[in-house]
């Protein structure tokens, strides 16, 4: 939850002073919180003190924002809001504006379920705003947090959005210029997820919220929200971010963060990645504000300590996140179901490369220095051909696409007798067709992937073999096809050697489903 203040009080000092750009201090001492936390907290109360099947979260969230808000008179409530709250009898007040997406992201963490998260987001919402735009802009914001924190990858959330909620068919860039100030649901929330769906980190995505205007502190609030919840949030960035409480505001995320740990970011290298801590997340104590304060860093700095352990995971999960962000680049003129057409090889022939490349510095450092020994083919598994390296497609300025064929077939054709079909199997890749793939593009997917080295200094085999099958199980999933007519999941895998038990010099073959299919059929013609 701390994501959703974060973004509200970066963006505080933006409301009615718009930065259309991303680089401005982040946390300084110009920035405070408003509505947004205050709000967002009362609903992370009255989740707390439900009823397990929240049959009573309605009045909770009716008692919990009239009682936490009239503590904040002055923190910045709309004025429809703000008669509601002083009301003695409270009544929904068909609004549809953003104030019900940019409290409503705590939902996605105590929800445990999509059909649960979206009836949480309606109980919470229509005590105020019970138009069917407040609704909606609620439960997609409250839907994205959920999918962020369960492990759904931002393709996937985005698709969801797009096909559910709204069209999320422009960009940042394109919208920028022209953006106003608005407080509807339909021109803010879209926007906010927009900036999540752009970004790299957290905090790339607060940027994003910022950068285009509007509404900052909501804006940026509801972005916060979903990004922590896929990112995590950074220790030192959640060390500071506390700061900016009192003990009253303090106390309500401690015992709700207590319950519902948070992730951690952690970047490395250029991609962020998300380190869950668990149930078993030391818990924050403490009454007064210091002694939570304390509690609360010594926790943080405990999760950076221990997240050291995780150097396995966080190096798969450091490659799908940077995979995904290359199909992310390719997302448009290629279809969803194409990306492993194109990710695969690319990622085929970086790593041919990296590998080369690590090959040449062994046999440097035997040779004492020796560049002709080291390029003796006895040093190599297999051939690079002049020309059909990696950094010879990174350097060609044009037609870029015809260099990446170039390059794939030549290391092919050098190499019949191992790589043999590596990369002319995705025969439905065209990367020459530039009204597909323009050379700009192009050149943001081979930048994008040199920022990252798969070599096997990098990456274990099994990381490797596991990347890849993962990959390609997504991709399935978003072709909506059977991941198995890619490949023999590794489970059955294992289960056909200890059935088979092969003995050195045997061979194994695989029959292809279809073609049992196919066979199976004409037996029973």
């Amino acid at each position: 939850m701390l994501g959703v203040i974060i973004g509200d009080i970066v963006g505080s000092r933006f409301e009615w002073d718009n930065y259309r750009a991303k680089d401005f201090d982040f946390l300084n001492h110009k920035c405070f919180f408003t509505d947004d936390t205050v709000m967002s907290l009362a609903v992370c109360k009255a989740l707390l003190e439900s009823k397990d099947d929240y049959s009573d979260l309605g009045d909770k969230v009716v008692y919990y924002m009239q009682k936490v808000g009239q503590s904040y008179p002055d923190c910045g409530y709309g004025s429809k809001f703000h008669e509601w709250m002083y009301s003695k009898n409270p009544k929904p007040y068909n609004s549809f504006g953003n104030g019900a997406a940019m409290r409503v992201s705590s939902c996605g963490y105590a929800a445990s379920s999509l059909v649960e998260v979206k009836l949480l987001s309606r109980k919470v919402t229509e005590v105020t705003h019970n138009h069917p735009e407040g609704i909606k802009g609620a439960e997609a914001t409250a839907v994205a947090v959920y999918m962020a924190r369960t492990g759904k990858n931002i393709l996937e959330i985005r698709d969801y959005i797009n096909d559910n909620y709204y069209p999320m068919k422009f960009t940042l860039d394109e919208i920028r210029p022209t953006y106003q100030f608005n407080e509807t649901c339909q021109d803010t929330v879209p926007q906010a997820l927009m900036a999540f769906f752009e970004s790299k980190s957290f905090e790339d995505a607060i940027r994003n919220a910022i950068s285009v205007g509007g509404d900052s502190d909501t804006l940026a609030a509801i972005t916060g929200g979903v990004a922590e919840a896929y990112y995590g949030i950074s220790t030192d960035t959640r060390k500071l971010a506390l700061t900016f409480l009192d003990e009253k505001l303090l106390k309500i995320l401690v015992e709700f963060e207590n319950k519902y740990p948070p992730k951690m970011e952690k970047i490395i290298g250029n991609a962020s990645v998300g380190i869950s801590s668990g149930t078993g997340r030391k818990k924050v104590m403490g009454n007064s504000r210091e002694e939570m304060m304390r509690s609360a860093m010594d926790v943080a700095d405990r999760e950076l300590q221990d997240s050291a352990s995780q150097s396995e995971e966080t190096t798969s999960q450091k490659l799908y996140s940077h995979l995904f962000e290359a199909c992310n680049i390719l997302r448009g003129p290629i279809n969803q179901d194409e990306y492993k057409s194109y990710v695969t090889p690319i990622l085929f022939f970086k790593r041919l490369s990296d590998v080369y490349d690590e090959e040449i510095d062994a046999a440097l450092e035997e040779s004492g220095g020796d560049e002709e020994y080291a390029a003796f083919p006895e040093n190599h598994r297999f051939v690079i051909p002049e020309g059909c390296h990696w950094r010879d497609v990174r350097e060609a300025s044009e037609n870029v696409g015809t260099a990446i064929v170039n390059a794939m077939y030549g290391i092919e054709r050098a190499n019949p007798d191992t790589l043999n079909g590596v990369f002319s199997s995705f025969d439905d890749a065209n990367w020459t067709d530039k009204t597909k793939l323009s050379d700009e593009r192009l050149k943001d997917l081979i930048e994008h992937m040199s920022k990252i080295k798969v070599g096997n200094n990098n990456y274990s085999a099994d990381v490797m073999g596991d990347s890849y099958e993962f990959l390609i199980k997504k991709f399935a999933d978003l072709s909506k096809k059977n991941a198995g007519e890619f490949y023999t999941p590794r489970s059955i895998v294992k289960l056909l050697v200890m059935l088979l038990a092969p003995k050195p010099g045997e061979s194994v073959y695989e029959i292809p489903t279809q073609l049992l299919i196919q066979f199976g059929d004409s037996l029973c013609a």
